[in-house]
């Protein structure tokens, strides 16, 4: 698990299980080259779990769309390496459902070198918090059945957990604890 190690102008300060420090703070408009930057770094793959089908860029509307939000209903968060905050190690967000204003779409993603040191972790949680503040005791995701870091960070994040397989995708919804 990541340990915070203090806060900063920006965000939260975090030590990853690689020992390595990075920060989370909420996006901000200026961050579409960062999220472009990171959207060129990322393996096809890894775009295929995230979007659920191939992707290599983000449009300017999508940019628009992913970064000049209103931190209500529709709130997200970086994380960047703490001596270089040009480095985009990952991007989490949610999305408050307007049928549904109890529950919002989760989506995270980690950059390849940056899997498995505990930033989608340090990300999901720091989007917990923002969602019990603003309302929100439920996640959902459409998920591909194959993406099983995806399924355990739901489990992560929620003690309950449910969900179907819809037209070959995973789709979750996890109660938020507290």
């Amino acid at each position: 698990m990541p340990s915070a190690v203090g806060h900063t102008v920006d965000g939260v300060a975090l030590r990853l299980l690689n020992e390595n420090n990075v920060v989370i703070r909420p996006i901000r408009p200026v961050d579409k080259r960062l999220l472009e930057r990171g959207m060129r770094q990322m393996s096809p793959e890894s775009a295929r779990l995230r979007f659920l089908t191939p992707k290599d860029h983000l449009t300017l509307a999508e940019l628009r769309y992913l970064t000049e939000i209103d931190y209500v209903d529709h709130y997200a968060v970086v994380a960047i390496a703490a001596d270089d905050a040009d480095e985009l190690l990952g991007v989490g967000r949610w999305v408050r459902d307007p049928a549904r204003p109890h529950a919002a779409e989760l989506a995270i993603t980690v950059c390849d070198s940056r899997q498995g040191q505990g930033i989608g972790t340090a990300l999901g949680e720091a989007l917990v918090d923002a969602a019990r503040a603003r309302g929100v005791n439920e996640f959902t995701a459409s998920i591909l059945p194959e993406n099983v870091p995806a399924q355990r960070l739901f489990a992560h994040l929620s003690g309950q957990i449910s969900g179907h397989v819809d037209h070959g995708v995973y789709e979750v919804v996890a109660k938020l604890a507290g």
